[in-house]
């Protein structure tokens, strides 16, 4: 009897690309894992260095230094390879030199006769990520970008340590740009079931006065408040991508916010933006919309056109 391996390759064995095969081996997602970068003996260290991890973990997953020519059989590719910020840049600045770099990346794996799911996390991501399902070729479904995934967790981490709650009791969304432009509908946000709003209202004399518009804008830019310190982000972001791919490898019907294309969902078509979605074995089940109020809508659509105004700038 044979029994079916599963697969996932990693392209790009930076700091990103590196912690996220860390986390995937130290929670045994899956049996084999290909590290893939432009620069081989990086990759070849990695592998390696995560080999020596097996002896003390609960399973044996299999590493190796794999090739695009490998990735025919691959269950989900998740790609972390782009071009970094310089001083100064935004995610945005790097539109063009991370799509000609995914280009790179996506054509010679379809060459491959891949057909599994890709998931993004090169930035600027709703952009990549679109340009990914375009040149790739492969259903809506089949590509997604980590979007706000992180950025969510952040807002409940912010949250919890306001309210002194485990964050993971907190429910909520950041959507939109993984950017600076991205909001959060506060209709939407509960703690423990109650309502952030009621939350706020009841607990005036120990929460006092919470800016929403602060912690939003908070939130967007912790990421860069750890680029800051110690000049990348990995950790939050790699377990974010790992929480998505144990969605689609356990069919787990799991609501993440993931950078999707909208097909008319809340009134918007042909963008890639974070917005809660249904994932499993199919990738994007579906795009779940929730009734934002006006004011939330607005913030949203002003989001999805700057995301719709840089997409429109790749060839």
């Amino acid at each position: 009897m044979s029994l079916r391996k599963s697969k996932i390759a990693i392209v790009g064995t930076g700091l990103v690309g590196s912690s996220t095969a860390f986390s995937l081996i130290t929670q045994g997602v899956c049996d084999e894992i290909l590290m893939l970068d432009i620069n081989e003996e990086r990759a070849l260290g990695e592998v390696m260095d995560l080999n020596h991890c097996i002896e003390y973990l609960n399973r044996n997953t299999k590493i190796i230094k794999g090739s695009y020519e490998q990735c025919g059989d691959v269950d989900i590719i998740v790609i972390t390879a782009g071009a970094p910020p310089k001083p100064g840049q935004t995610r945005l600045d790097t539109l063009a030199l991370s799509v000609k770099i995914a280009e790179s990346i996506v054509n010679p794996i379809m060459k491959s006769g891949f057909q599994g799911h890709f998931i993004v996390i090169s930035n600027p991501v709703d952009m990549i990520a679109y340009h990914v399902y375009k040149i790739s070729g492969l259903p809506k479904s089949h590509i997604i970008g980590t979007g706000t995934s992180v950025d969510s967790a952040r807002l409940k981490n912010f949250i919890g340590n306001l309210l002194n709650v485990d964050p993971r009791s907190v429910q909520g969304y950041s959507m939109g740009e993984h950017g600076d432009s991205q909001m959060v509908p506060w209709s939407h946000v509960t703690v423990g079931g109650k309502s952030f709003y009621e939350i706020l209202k009841d607990n005036k004399d120990r929460v006092g006065d919470v800016d929403l518009d602060k912690l939003v804008l908070e939130t967007a830019r912790a990421g860069w408040e750890v680029y800051n310190r110690k000049g990348t982000t990995y950790y939050g972001i790699a377990t974010a991508t790992v929480g998505i791919i144990k969605a689609i490898m356990n069919d787990e019907n799991k609501i993440m916010p993931v950078s999707t294309l909208l097909d008319g969902e809340y009134g918007e078509n042909d963008v890639f933006c974070g917005v809660p979605a249904v994932l499993n074995a199919d990738g994007v089940k579906e795009v779940v919309e929730i009734h934002m109020t006006k004011e939330e809508l607005g913030k949203f659509k002003k989001s999805v056109e700057l995301i719709r105004e840089y997409s429109k700038k790749i060839k």
